[in-house]
């Protein structure tokens, strides 16, 4: 089942490998990046997530309010993307520039809560889907006034209402009684609990200091901040939690070489991916990533470090 939305850094190319760390049973499933939600859907679409309880969590708070929207207020939100796309058809990317600028920027500011949170109507999650759909990438970016500044993509007909798959999402939310958390990924530790499966795909470490490879991952996810994920992944296993986590292979320090974290039964393999997204066409292609788990099933394509 593929996901609602365009995401850099979601996860479907490297379903393949992930999939062979899914544990057999567990109690929650929590994601504190969801992103996509490309592995969410997978579990689901595959009838993984039959009888166990969802919590979906992650800082952006336009994603959440938009799986909100989407999930509780399905029809409404159709009726207004159906006409953004109408009007898509009739002019283009004159259009795109008239939401961006003139209607889902001001909404979302007059919305915005004291928390950062942003309150969500069904027009403002058709504005974001179709953005999503219409710009360079899919990309999600702000800028340091907290606008979304994201050109217009150049595609001939972008698919922008897809109403089968619109309703699939909804249903999967609603049926997999996904809690969706808006917060930081450290909230999984108010949730998580012994025989519970986490998804942790962190906005990736970059691989040089002039990489591009993380350059739309969430602003100052710093060092700092993917050693605080290490100390969660390790408090996770430790709780007996079942932990799988995505990453560049600039992390592998933190996991292969941490006596906590190998005294936490935590394990790195080596896996071949692609790169999804990059200003440069030539320097999109296949690097090495990491999966790091507690789990024992390693693929045989994988080289364990």
């Amino acid at each position: 089942m593929r996901p609602l939305l365009k995401w850099a850094g979601g996860k479907r190319q490297l379903l393949p490998e992930l999939r062979r760390f899914y544990p057999k049973t567990f109690g929650r499933y929590i994601e504190p990046f969801v992103g996509s939600g490309a592995v969410f859907f997978d579990l689901y679409g595959t009838g993984r997530l039959d009888g166990h309880e969802t919590i979906l969590i992650d800082s952006n708070t336009d994603l959440i309010g938009c799986y909100e929207m989407v999930r509780d207020r399905t029809d409404e939100v159709l009726k207004s993307l159906e006409d953004l796309a109408e009007r898509h058809a009739r002019q283009g990317r004159p259009h795109y520039y008239e939401v961006r600028d003139g209607q889902f920027n001001p909404i979302r500011e007059q919305g915005r809560r004291l928390d950062g949170s942003v309150l969500y109507t069904p027009q403002l999650a058709a504005m974001f889907i179709y953005l999503n759909r219409t710009g360079y990438n899919g990309l999600f970016r702000l800028n340091a006034a907290g606008g979304f500044n994201v050109p217009a993509g150049r595609y001939s007909r972008p698919t922008i209402c897809d109403r089968t798959h619109i309703e699939a999402i909804a249903e999967a939310l609603s049926r997999s009684r996904a809690r969706l958390v808006y917060g930081s990924f450290d909230r999984a530790l108010e949730f998580a609990g012994a025989e519970d499966f986490l998804y942790i795909d962190p906005p990736y470490a970059p691989l040089s200091a002039t990489s591009s490879f993380t350059a739309y991952t969430q602003a100052k996810f710093d060092d700092s901040a993917q050693r605080r994920v290490q100390t969660m992944v390790v408090a996770l296993a430790e709780r007996g939690c079942a932990v799988v986590v995505s990453n560049s292979s600039a992390v592998a320090p933190l996991y292969g070489e941490n006596r906590a974290a190998r005294d936490a039964g935590i394990r790195v393999w080596r896996v071949p991916a692609r790169r999804a997204i990059n200003a440069r066409a030539d320097r999109r292609g296949q690097i090495e990533e990491l999966v790091i788990s507690n789990l024992r099933q390693a693929p045989s394509t994988q080289t364990s470090c």
